[in-house]
């Protein structure tokens, strides 16, 4: 079988799947592995899997966005968060606009740690 006739087929098969409501992610995966396997070999499609599925998991910037939500959940529980946003109203509220402003204002602090500002970047190099 050609590659376009299993590029055809693949494409037919991923939207069965998605019709039979499988997740996309889950379809998309599911027919990559399979022509891969198909065309060069299922030892090479398992083993490409793994090294993809490891590759991913110990990826730095995959590791910083849970962190980033955990540091939000605890913002939000402690109830700092609520109390940034309360201040920075009361500063800015009474301005028009003042409300993104407030909400600008008071996410700052939390999302711009020292190190990550341009001053620090340029330093740095």
């Amino acid at each position: 079988m050609s590659s376009d006739a299993i590029a055809i087929l693949g494409f037919v098969v991923l939207f069965v799947l998605m019709l039979l409501r499988v997740p996309v992610g889950m379809a998309m995966g599911l027919v990559g592995v399979s022509g891969f396997a198909y065309m060069v070999g299922g030892a090479a499609a398992l083993k490409n899997v793994g090294h993809t599925t490891m590759r991913t998991v110990t990826d730095y910037n995959f590791a910083v966005v849970p962190l980033f939500l955990l540091m939000g959940a605890f913002a939000t529980t402690s109830g700092m968060s609520r109390e940034l946003f309360r201040g920075a109203n009361a500063f800015v509220g009474h301005l028009k606009g003042g409300l993104g402003i407030a909400t600008i204002a008071a996410c700052g602090p939390s999302h711009s740690p020292p190190a990550s500002s341009p001053r620090a970047e340029r330093s740095a190099s």
